[in-house]
């Protein structure tokens, strides 16, 4: 197998000298310094301010842009020429616009050179390799030209001049400063990492999915939000009822209908056949947001129907996988439909507002003929999706339950564990699985719902079921999801849904150090985790642990902002150390271009290095060396192969 390895390692160095060459070059990158990682998580469909905050690398570009020209600038040119690498279309048709042509040549000329200072500067850490492939391949070798004369010498200031004035003459000045702004963008951040939740609530999560596809490095953490979307195309029927229902219940049946091309018209018709509107079932909109009545009474049934379905399918996942140990969540077959009451913990609720039109109190959780055929529609409707189908595959691809990434390890939501600090563990045949090993064992099976892909009731897709809502998921790290409550029970005691211990285990430092050596980690390693929003507003930290651990879900969602008190938590590392950003509210677009309104608010040192840490000494190095101990015994026996 190894001869056949270095064969083929031959093969792409065709000369010994070749070989030496490339040993030599990645001997040379180890010794840079390591680049910028950008960490973000529960974007929740809010694409314009995770937009903003990619653009800007969480205040990472205006951080460079300071530190590129270190007071030569005054605070107002700064804040603008920051605008223009955020927005470069944008800023470019406003200054078009307010400029008189001969004032906007000067302006042209000013902002080219300023952003080749900018990108100069930001490819110091890079090699010429790296910084080239970010060029665009139309203007690689002007780019190229400039940026090695941007401060010519005395016998080279005319040949800078002439391609100056060549590119204002021939009116490529705008395109060269885009080619420059999203060029600074990809040097700036060399990597960004979602910590989950890329779905639901919000209005776009498309939109982050397509942004994401067109990042040069990335990786994901599934969230529980995340993985109910996954699971549809599996074929589990009670996520893709989830879906449409958290979807109705934040108005956002848009992004399956429009963004995704998936009909829902057979449930919408199904809904207004059965179901009245009522005012448990009112949706959750932006103000902003222009619905009519009927939309709005749309949305309710919608959401009904979907819980009624939803309570039938996921009731019968718990009678055929009493491994789950859920039976007490077949909250279906507890009602009383005698004086629509439910018993709970020993307490008789009544139920509010509870229609059950298709419910047969004999067989609570049997699905009508008309049921089995909506569901069948529905979910070839899901699975024909294209768009759906590419984004699911992209999570796939660049996704996990955890990542282990340069001394940090990265989970969305917890480690479940019992109060005493032992993991808590999911018994399956016979078999424990608990810490490292059970995100394992979900991860596997994830994959494997994939492969099987049959009618959505093999044990690894109702296992996608269990991960949104199950006590040992990982994902979820709740004692029960309460919704049946929530919506047909006043009792407020009822909607409690405790969070399991790691919860509060995460803030002793002990404990997140068993964690990290479980996942190989030392104690200079941190959790960087999403899932449950800061109260920041309360005076909550998002760092705990004495900085082990790390909280960067701030509030993305406007869902959440009333609760934290921000919009967002990210968090920026590179070669000095550790920020954590949080941000302001982001209005529009158009208010960042016209009055250069950026959403960081603060930059808080979370750790610093005392010396800048280079590539040998990430995750990126350990490949890189076994790349070069892998060429080197090449090279030793070049002749052999």
């Amino acid at each position: 197998m190894n001869d056949k390895y270095y064969a083929l390692l031959k093969e792409k160095f065709p000369t010994k000298e070749s070989v030496l060459t490339e040993i030599i070059n990645l001997e040379a990158i180890m010794q840079l310094p390591k680049g910028t990682e950008h960490f973000v998580s529960d974007l929740h469909g809010e694409f314009l301010p995770f937009n903003h905050v990619l653009r800007n690398g969480s205040g990472s570009i205006k951080q460079k842009v300071m530190d590129c020209f270190e007071g030569r600038l005054d605070e107002i040119d700064v804040e603008d020429l920051c605008v223009l690498i955020y927005y470069p279309t944008d800023k470019l048709r406003l200054e078009a616009r307010d400029q008189k042509p001969e004032d906007l040549e000067a302006w042209y000329r000013q902002r080219i050179q300023w952003l080749l200072e900018v990108t100069n500067f930001a490819g110091t850490k890079y090699t010429r390799s790296k910084v080239r492939k970010s060029l665009p391949q139309q203007y690689m070798y002007i780019i190229e030209e400039l940026l090695s004369e941007i401060n010519p010498t005395v016998n080279k200031q005319g040949y800078f001049q002439s391609i100056m004035d060549k590119i204002i003459e021939y009116k490529q000045a705008p395109t060269l400063i885009r080619y420059l702004a999203i060029t600074i963008q990809k040097l700036t951040v060399d990597h960004l990492h979602v910590v989950g939740d890329i779905y639901d609530r919000g209005p776009a999560p498309d939109l982050i999915m397509d942004r994401l596809m067109a990042v040069d490095s990335v990786d994901i953490q599934w969230g529980n939000h995340d993985i109910t979307w996954m699971a549809c195309l599996a074929g589990s029927k009670v996520s893709m009822m989830n879906v449409i229902r958290i979807s109705a219940r934040y108005a956002n049946l848009d992004t399956i209908e429009d963004a995704y091309g998936i009909n829902i018209r057979p449930l919408i018709q199904y809904a207004l056949k059965y179901y009245e509107p009522l005012e448990t079932f009112q949706p959750r909109y932006d103000a902003s947001c222009q619905m009519s009545q009927h939309e709005i009474d749309i949305l309710n049934r919608v959401q009904q129907a979907t819980m009624i379905l939803q309570l039938k399918l996921e009731g019968q996942i718990y009678q055929r996988r009493p491994e789950f140990r859920m039976k007490d969540r077949d909250l279906l077959s507890q009602v009383n439909y005698q004086d629509w009451t439910i018993e709970l913990a020993g307490k008789v609720h009544p139920l509010v507002d509870f229609q059950a039109p298709t419910v047969d109190p004999a067989d609570p959780l049997a699905l009508t003929e008309e049921e089995v055929d909506l569901l069948d529609k529905l979910m070839r409707a899901f699975q024909a999706s294209e768009k759906l189908t590419r984004h699911v595959n992209f999570l796939l691809d660049n996704g996990a339950m955890y990542l282990v990434y340069n001394n940090n390890l990265l989970i969305h939501g917890c480690i479940p564990m019992h109060d005493n600090g032992d993991f808590k563990s999911l018994r399956i045949n016979m078999v424990s699985y608990a810490g490292k090993d059970l995100l394992d064992f979900y991860q596997d099976h994830i994959f494997k719902s994939f492969q099987d892909r049959g009618q959505g009731e093999d044990f690894s897709t109702d296992l996608l079921w269990y991960l949104w809502c199950g006590e040992t998921s990982s994902l979820y790290g709740k004692a029960g999801m309460k919704t049946f409550e929530r919506y047909y029970i006043e009792d407020l005691a009822t909607h409690q849904e405790p969070k399991n211990a790691y919860y509060h285990l995460r803030n002793n430092e002990s404990n997140c150090l068993d964690i990290l050596n479980e996942f190989g980690l030392d104690e200079t390693a941190h959790i960087i985790n999403g899932h449950t929003p800061v109260k920041a507003k309360d005076g909550e930290s998002p760092v705990k642990a004495g900085g082990r651990l790390i909280v960067i879900d701030g509030g993305f969602s406007k869902a959440y902002q009333s609760t934290t008190g921000i919009a967002g938590y990210t968090l920026v590392s590179n070669s000095h150390g550790m920020q954590l950003v949080a941000h302001h509210d982001f209005s529009s677009q158009e208010d960042a271009v016209a009055n250069k309104k950026d959403v960081v608010s603060l930059r808080r040192l979370v750790d610093r290095v005392d010396n800048r840490t280079l590539v040998k000494e990430t995750t990126i190095g350990d490949r890189l060396a076994k790349e070069i101990e892998d060429l080197n015994f090449l090279y030793m026996n070049y002749e052999k192969y």
